[in-house]
């Protein structure tokens, strides 16, 4: 193999990265060749879907969002994405404005004028056109858009920073599952998990672009007369698809970092122009009537099929209401959870697992509900009025229902252009970060992302969307997204159990720990003279660099021969700052012990040596210990050696313990 293939293919989860990319082929191929019998294919499995397992995707997401919130209200919401002692990395601004943006996408665009207007003229159930109907028009478009969207990305980005954070595990979907089997997670199970997943997030991610490509196709129409026709869109996919890559080339920092905050911005810009040009003082009263209306329906609507009116003589726009838009939602979310939840788990460490579901759950679907309410309540005002003609647009050309909306508003060719800016630059973003994600789960977690593969994998999600569009537009997308994700949601229930397990084996880790360590209690029996001396002394560096190599190590040393006269298998770590040990046990958890050096500033209050040298007395040093979950918080500077061989052992009795009760 040549040397730079070397550097490339390591790297790769084989298995994984050629079982998907195979798939992907075969259906590309099969697709362009048999067009007709691959749509009535798609067809017949969305059918099959819906009529035998529409109420297990509707039960499916019922499960995640009681699973979400159950977690965060329970004990478990207090412990940390990472080691006890971690912070989180941004601040609470910054963070809550990166999970808006990781959800925010063509979709949005898409719909915020689109759904409320049709739910408006052709609801579910009542009479179109009145009151009722614009106020659960409105209800609706906040329940698809709303909290139960957030828990399945909420459930995929809680796994992903739970196991990567607190157990450094791979950031990888199965690590979800090492509770349940342990290092198997390794094998074909892990990569079947996977491979289902890269599937789901290539056809969500297609699907978004897909949808992305009929909008500018339509607003460039709109103002250029470019035309409509399928050539059109898929020059346009082709045309995206180079920017993209050219933001591949360019790398994080300087393409996609860059897009995604002038993206942000933008569509802000765009919101807060519809804003004071719409009808602005009622939308106040609109938002929290429609938040009201959405919380005191949300519990029936997590539950409707509409099945005692299957029977029933229906409006014909009635008769697939469920599968064209509730099971679209969810099984896009679905297939959108991985790419989504990836990201926001890599912005999340240092958070509590109640801070990261509030967070996840609440805020950025506060901000959703902005949005559609700016939109879609003056959408629905100017229609109601009779102001232009929006309800036909969006019967006979959704995709053009925003840009006949900008045109009731000042400046409206000025805004339509932004607009078509604004999905163009979604389009990039969308494909580069998930190419990047994609990627990452090729590879097994490793977030060592190379620039060829991220390229192979965005040329790969243009080919979807372009066959969907020729397969049958807007329809294709929403057959294509429902089946792919299907086998998805047992992946996400999976991850769900595998977490539960994760956080009893925990909770059992910190009741062990709340017993008194057994150098504690010899400590309590130490003469008070040098008890006192440990309590206010406030040593410098080398002091403790000292302790650490005359007391510490020769401690770890005699431990670990122990160990391996016994055929344990155990390492020994050692750097500049801190010594550990680490006992393998197999598929069960390891026993780490470390001593770490760790720096605090001097407390004003104590009675210390002043010095002169100012610089000299502004930090004491602690020879802290940390276990697998982190700091342990207690400094055993001052321990003999055979103090810290107890230490060790006190601590490694309570893991055999921990093992033990986690085994029941």
């Amino acid at each position: 193999m040549p040397e730079h293939a070397k550097k490339i293919m390591p790297a790769i989860n084989k298995p994984v990265f050629y079982i998907a990319t195979g798939i992907i082929a075969v259906f590309l191929i099969i697709a362009s060749l048999y067009s007709q019998a691959t749509s009535l294919m798609l067809e017949i499995l969305q059918e099959t879907i819906i009529e035998k397992f529409g109420w297990f995707y509707l039960l499916s997401v019922a499960i995640f969002l009681i699973f979400t919130i159950g977690i965060a209200s329970s004990n478990y919401g207090s412990i940390k994405l990472g080691p006890d002692h971690a912070e989180a990395d941004f601040s609470y601004p910054a963070w809550f404005a990166m999970l808006f943006s990781a959800g925010m996408g063509i979709g949005l665009v898409f719909f915020a004028v689109a759904e409320p207007i049709q739910h408006y003229i052709f609801p579910p159930v009542g009479l179109p056109g009145t009151i009722e109907s614009a106020q659960r028009a409105m209800s609706i478009t906040f329940f698809h858009w709303g909290v139960h969207a957030w828990a399945i990305y909420a459930v995929i980005g809680l796994c992903l920073a739970y196991f990567g954070y607190r157990h450094n595990l791979p950031m990888s979907l199965r690590s979800a599952l090492f509770p349940l089997i342990g290092n198997r997670i390794h094998g074909p199970l892990g990569d079947m998990m996977d491979i289902f997943a890269i599937i789901g997030t290539m056809v969500g991610i297609a699907t978004s672009l897909g949808l992305g490509a009929i909008q500018v196709t339509c607003g460039l129409d709109y103002l250029f007369e470019t035309g409509t026709g399928i050539t059109v869109v898929l020059s346009l996919i082709l045309i995206i698809t180079l920017f993209a890559i050219g933001s591949l080339t360019l790398g994080l920092d300087n393409g996609l970092k860059r897009l995604s905050l002038f993206n942000l911005f933008l569509a802000l810009v765009i919101m807060c122009y519809v804003f004071i040009n719409g009808p602005t003082l009622k939308l106040f009263p609109y938002f929290i009537e429609n938040i009201g209306n959405y919380l005191s329906s949300i519990v029936k609507e997590t539950f409707t099929l509409y099945a005692y009116r299957s029977g029933a003589q229906l409006p014909e726009w009635a008769a697939d209401w469920t599968a064209n838009w509730t099971l679209f939602y969810w099984a896009w979310w679905i297939a959108w959870s991985p790419f989504v939840g990836m990201f926001m788990a890599r912005i999340s460490r240092g958070r509590t697992i109640r801070e990261f579901l509030v967070g996840v759950l609440f805020v950025p679907a506060l901000l959703t509900f902005a949005w559609m309410t700016i939109f879609g309540n003056t959408a629905i005002e100017f229609q109601a009025a009779g102001i232009g003609n929006l309800g036909e647009t969006v019967v006979h050309n959704m995709p053009l229902a925003l840009f006949d909306f900008f045109a009731l508003l000042p400046w409206g060719s000025t805004f339509s252009f932004l607009a078509i800016v604004l999905i163009i630059i979604f389009f990039i973003t969308s494909m580069d970060s998930g190419a990047l994600v994609v990627d990452i789960i090729s590879t097994g977690g490793e977030a060592s992302p190379t620039v060829w593969r991220r390229v192979f994998w965005a040329i790969a999600m243009g080919a979807i969307a372009g066959v969907l569009l020729v397969l049958g537009g807007l329809h294709a997308l929403q057959t294509a997204v429902i089946v792919s994700a299907f086998p998805f949601v047992f992946v996400m229930l999976l991850m769900c159990l595998g977490l539960l397990r994760g956080l009893r084996i925990e909770a059992l880790r910190l009741k062990i720990n709340l017993a008194p360590s057994q150098v504690t209690v010899a400590k309590s029996r130490a003469s008070w003279e040098k008890r006192l001396r440990a309590i206010i002394n406030h040593p410098k560096k080398d002091e403790v660099q000292r302790f650490i190599e005359e007391s510490v190590l020769p401690a770890f040393t005699q431990v670990c021969a122990e160990f391996e006269s016994k055929n344990i298998e155990v390492a020994l770590h050692k750097s500049d700052e801190s010594v550990g040990l680490e006992v393998s046990h197999g598929e069960e958890v390891n026993f780490v012990y470390r001593v770490h050096l760790k720096s605090y500033a001097t407390p004003s209050f104590m009675f210390l040596d002043f010095s002169d040298d100012e610089s000299k007395r502004k930090t004491y040093f602690r020879a802290e210990v940390h276990l697998l979950e982190g700091n342990q918080y207690y400094d055993i500077m001052g321990y003999t050696s055979e103090e810290v061989i107890e230490d060790i052992l006190s601590q490694y009795d309570r893991h055999m313990q921990f093992l033990h009760l986690a085994d029941q």
